[in-house]
Parts: C-alpha cells; structure tokens; sequence
C-alpha cells in the first residue's frame, strides 16, 4: 500500500527543492566593473553569493525526496516481482522519466551553483580593455525548478502506479458470492 505520509514527505521536500531553486534564481550573482583611481585599476565587484547556497539547498532537498522515493519502492529492481498490467507498464515508463528528470534537475542546480560561485580574478589597468565579469546566465536556477515540479509529480504518480502493481495502494478485493 502507497504510504500517505511518505507521499506528504516527499511533496514537502520536493515543494522545499522548488522554492529555493526559485529563490537562487531570484538571488543570482551581479557585477559591475569598478574603478580604483589610487592603483589605475579596473576591476570586477560582485554582490552577494547567496544563491550558490539556494541551489546547494534545492539540490540535497531533491536528492532527498529521491532517495526516499527509491528507498521505498526498492529502486524497482529489488524486491518481489510486480503484477503484471498496467499499472506495472505504467511504472516501469514513470521509472525512467522520473530519473531523466531528476539528474537534469540535479544538472542545472549542481551547474548553476558552481557557476554562480565563480568570480574572474583578474584586473585591468586604465586603458585596456575592461574587464570580463561573468556571471550566470538568467534561467539555469529557473530550469532546474522546471525539472524539480516535473520529477516531483512523476515521482509521486510512479510511486502510486508501483504501489498498485505491487497489490497495495487503491486495489480492492471483494468477497466472493456463492
């Protein structure tokens, strides 16, 4: 049988995941080039590094739900043999989606993050070139959010389509007549 509190934990992490990969997003590192008139030097000034933080957050909460969901349903390759139709059909295909999602999910948050931390070092003098001040390109937080409701609800459907072809969540067994 699905376990309801399971499925509620794994929202909630999921939800969690979703928030801050939004908030990353929201936060994402800014520079701008500033000048120092006592050394002649241009160089790059970042603000704040708080999204780095978000998306290390979105990514363990994520990883999080998945474990529990993977734990609980045994990876799908453990355990007893599933009843064959299709809810088993229908769990074998949210497996595979689940886990694409998830490692995109975890790819756009785990990229964004180091990206988002890193910082050019160098400076130019009063002349030159200004400097490149990179930084992370609008929509990498926003997209591992995308991919975070998408593994959230596939991840709950699977679980449920697993729990039914297992012979638990929302089967019934009458009685015989006779």
């Amino acid at each position: 049988m699905a376990s309801k509190l399971l499925l509620i934990t794994v929202f909630i992490l999921d939800l969690m995941a979703f928030g801050l990969a939004i908030a990353a997003e929201r936060r994402r590192s800014t520079a701008k080039i500033v000048n120092d008139p006592d050394m002649d030097y241009n160089y790059c000034f970042y603000d704040s590094d708080i999204a780095t933080g978000y998306g290390v957050g979105a990514f363990l909460f994520l990883a999080a739900s998945q474990v529990l969901i993977m734990t609980a349903s045994r990876c799908f390759c453990c355990g007893k043999t599933l009843n064959p139709g299709g809810s088993r059909a229908c769990a074998v295909i949210l497996f595979m989606i689940c886990w694409l999602t998830f490692l995109v999910a975890e790819l756009c948050l785990f990229a964004g993050s180091i990206r988002n931390a890193y910082h050019t070092r160098y400076r130019t003098f009063y002349g030159d070139h200004p400097p490149s001040c990179q930084t992370l390109r609008k929509g990498v937080f926003a997209s591992g959010a995308a991919f975070i409701l998408f593994t959230g609800i596939v991840s709950e459907f699977y679980y449920i389509s697993y729990s039914k072809a297992k012979g638990g969540y929302g089967s019934y067994v009458g009685e015989a007549m006779g």
